[in-house]
């Protein structure tokens, strides 16, 4: 049978319940969320003379979960109407809905017996081809399902979400015995391409993949600090971005995931497994002692880490008493420093005859060990263990990935020596001949599977730009972006400058890419893969140019953005934007001139530039007063008053969206754009966009005038701005920068309602850029962003 899901429902309304359900209802699935009835009263619906009957009393929980998901933070919800989407309900009296479902997730308590409770209520009201799965961490999938009907059997199996599930990229499919194949499929397809997620594909053994090695790293890491006598504060200045791993490396993770939850998911793997595996699971001493205490970390407020006013303290471990934290010294962290990425760095340092390279050494062999001796029981290869842990725990590269970098033949000769014990599948591959666990095929990735190498199956939709420019080659490259064939008739413009921050070189590329699509191409494509879209225009030359009191450059410069960003709006081919995770400033002034914008669910996109004492300068001021008119209906009047305020505010407080539907929701985005949910489908997304508009007859949109505000709406813009002044909420040179932000946005000391040119409004805001430029007070802002990552209020 063919399967689809248009609603579901999510049965437990706890964090990770109400996590799972916000994030479909950012993507646009209707959601239940159900929960159990209250046992008492609370004191505030005993005043209201409710009963245990009745059906707020009964709902709580579920009502109070949706009301707690518009106050976290990091925020659940792409946006607070998505909350709508959720209809709350409780299993006494709801349970007869789920026969309207067409996806029955279970997030509630991990003990098998109340599961199964569960299950056989559900087994009982469900319509028959419902898929049914369980969020568990660790409890057996084939043990839920025992006892279960035919049909749910069949239609039954693990979905573990990572927590907070809009912020992290891995799903874990676990099927059971019984599971149909076609289930399998159908969820592996679904979670890609609907609900955007990294789908890996794991066997029912303790803790799955992702838990299980991550957990198994923990402890070993923390084994070796206890053994030798690091501080945690010294294990985490060397366990985090240096080498890959996210900034909360070792123990602020086990801070920020609560080391209660941490010894309940190491606990399971303990109480499953045997010998030498059981023996690294058995709980920690140091980790008893610290939930005892209640010290379980940042929900405690407290852990291995304390805050204390602004100080970070660590604790020591000898004492059980907070201390100043410290970090590791050793050289081989400066010669690790002049090593590329990641697996560079960590090559340097994990050999290092120091410290460092001792800790790492010990940390990291018996895990990547570990690792090996998992492939086939977790996994069924490399990739989905690779996956998940860079999915999942945020890894740079995953353990086979890291095992290449530092050099398979040499790592293994060094545990070797040691006596350690080397698992079959690296064995068996270093006996083969074979040097690494990757490779490649006909310029596609491939893996080895424990007697070749083959291709690595990707989605057709998950373009990799690094690969696909080493596989076809690119049309012309400069230091700051390349512009790429996508094939079909499309090409690609992709920045690659420092930050993606815009520069003359990027400039240059835009115009030969405008020249080279319109004689060439179908359309074009602006996106990258790099960290952030683009964070802006190059600060540091622009500061630069200005202390040199080179205005005539800065004019140049600017011109030239603006004149790029015409471009792309007057290009007779479509040009289609695909912005991701920062697009600020410059970043955002790309986009607003598009045909169409493709942006991705987690966008961060706003006209930023007041933060550093300036004004947008490459027609971001136009741009959004134009987005703003766009949506407007024909034939009706229009208070342009009001959306010049709007486009003020926006500027003037430098918003930025907090995700993609956000960006619509503040007009850098209009009805026509389009929001990706899987980032890997970004481009793609984006190139069938420009398709769409080329096959459709595209024609580049006709230049208009452009109706302003004028003089009397210059006056009502600087009402608002002088009475933040007078009240204390901003400086004299915010007000100076609103004054210039107003001029622009009215048009000048027009008469309300006059219709001016874009060139016009674009020269008025050239004027105010170069004048706030070259003012000393911007020029401190920009110089403190620079150097302290951070507005300057001056």
């Amino acid at each position: 049978m063919s399967y689809k899901i248009e609603k579901v429902a999510v049965l437990g309304s706890g964090v990770m319940g109400s996590g799972i359900a916000a994030y479909l209802a950012n993507i646009g699935i209707p959601t239940l969320l159900l929960d159990i009835a209250p046992g008492e009263l609370t004191k505030e619906e005993e005043a209201k003379g409710l009963t245990l009957d009745s059906k707020p009393v009964k709902n709580r929980f579920a009502v109070s979960a949706m009301q707690k998901l518009l106050k976290q933070k990091p925020a659940p919800l792409s946006s607070k109407k998505n909350l709508a989407l959720i209809t709350p309900g409780n299993f006494d009296d709801d349970l007869e809905k789920l026969k309207d479902v067409d996806w029955i997730i279970e997030v509630i308590v991990e003990r098998l017996d109340i599961k199964k409770g569960l299950f056989e209520k559900i087994d009982a009201v469900r319509k028959p081809g419902t898929i049914i799965s369980s969020n568990t961490s660790g409890v057996s999938i084939n043990a839920m399902a025992e006892g279960r009907s035919e049909d749910f059997q069949g239609h039954f199996l693990g979905t573990h979400f990572f927590n907070p599930p809009r912020y992290l990229k891995l799903l874990e499919i676990i099927p059971a015995n019984t599971t149909k194949p076609e289930v399998v499929s159908f969820m592996q397809t679904f979670g890609e391409d609907v609900l955007g997620k990294g789908v890996v594909i794991a066997k029912d053994t303790p803790n799955f993949i992702a838990n299980r090695i991550g957990t198994y790293g923990l402890i070993v890491t923390m084994n070796e600090m206890i053994a030798r006598n690091y501080s945690v504060g010294e294990v985490d200045s060397v366990t985090g971005p240096l080498i890959g791993r996210p900034k909360s490396a070792t123990f602020r993770t086990l801070d920020v995931v609560g080391l209660d939850t941490f010894a309940h998911v190491a606990t399971n793997v303990y109480d499953q497994t045997t010998g030498e595996e059981q023996a690294v699971f058995e709980e920690s001493p140091i980790l008893k002692k610290m939930i005892s205490n209640g010290w379980i970390g940042a929900k405690s407020g407290q852990g291995f880490f304390k805050k204390v006013g602004k100080e970070i303290l660590q604790l020591n471990l000898s004492t059980f008493e907070y201390e100043p934290t410290t970090k590791l010294v050793a050289p081989s962290l400066e010669m690790a420093k002049q090593a590329k990425g990641p697996g560079g760095k960590l090559k340097v340092l994990i050999y290092a005859n120091d410290r460092v390279g001792e800790l790492l050494w010990n940390s990291f062999a018996p895990t990547l060990i570990y690792s090996g001796k998992l492939v086939g029981e977790i996994a069924d290869d490399i990739v989905a263990i690779d996956n998940a842990m860079k999915w999942g725990f945020g890894w740079a590269q995953g353990p086979f990935e890291m095992w290449d970098a530092i050099g398979v033949e040499k790592s293994v000769a060094k545990m070797k020596e040691e006596g350690r014990e080397i698992p079959e599948f690296i064995n068996g591959l270093l006996e083969k001949g074979l040097k690494t666990f990757y490779s490649e095929i006909d310029g596609d990735l491939a893996y080895y599977n424990g007697s070749e190498y083959v291709k690595v199956p990707v989605n057709e939709k998950a373009i990799d730009l690094k690969r696909y420019k080493k596989k076809y080659g690119v049309i012309k490259s400069n230091s700051g972006a390349s512009l790429i064939d996508l094939g079909d008739g499309i090409a690609l413009l992709e920045f690659h400058s420092k930050s993606n921050a815009i520069g003359l070189d990027i400039v240059q590329m835009i115009n030969y890419a405008i020249d080279e699509v319109e004689r060439n191409f179908k359309g074009l494509v602006i996106g990258n893969q790099g960290k952030n879209f683009c964070v802006g225009a190059n600060l540091a030359m622009i500061l630069m140019e200005a202390q040199d009191d080179n205005i005539f450059e800065l004019d140049f410069v600017i011109k030239s953005f603006q004149q790029a960003m015409r471009r792309i709006k007057y290009s007779t081919k479509p040009v289609v934007a695909a912005p991701f995770q920062m697009a600020l400033g410059g970043g955002a002034e790309v986009c607003l001139p598009a045909a169409h914008i493709q942006a991705s669910a987690e966008t961060y996109m706003g006209l930023v530039e007041v933060g550093v004492g300036l004004i947008p300068g490459g027609g971001g001021n136009l741009g959004l007063y134009q987005k703003f008119i766009k949506g407007l209906p024909n034939g009706v009047d229009v208070d342009y008053q009001q959306i010049a305020n709007k486009v003020f505010e926006t500027i003037a407080m430098a918003k930025v969206s907090t995700s993609g539907e956000e960006a619509r929701e503040n007009n850098f985005l209009d009805f026509a754009d389009g929001i990706s949910v899987n980032p890997d489908h970004l481009i793609y997304d984006a190139k069938q966009a420009a398709l769409a508009l080329a096959d459709a007859g595209y024609t580049a949109p006709v230049k208009k005038p452009v109706k302003v505000v004028g003089a009397p709406g210059y006056a009502t813009l600087l009402l608002g701005a002088q009475g933040m002044f007078d009240s204390g909420f901003i400086t004299e040179h915010d007000l100076k920068i609103a004054k210039k932000l107003a001029y622009v946005i009215a048009g000048g000391k027009v008469p309300y309602g006059t219709e001016v040119s874009e060139e016009y409004l674009l020269n008025l805001e050239k004027q105010a850029f170069l004048e706030l430029v070259a003012d000393q007070k911007s020029q401190m802002r920009m110089q403190h962003m620079l150097v302290k990552g951070k507005p300057l209020r001056n």
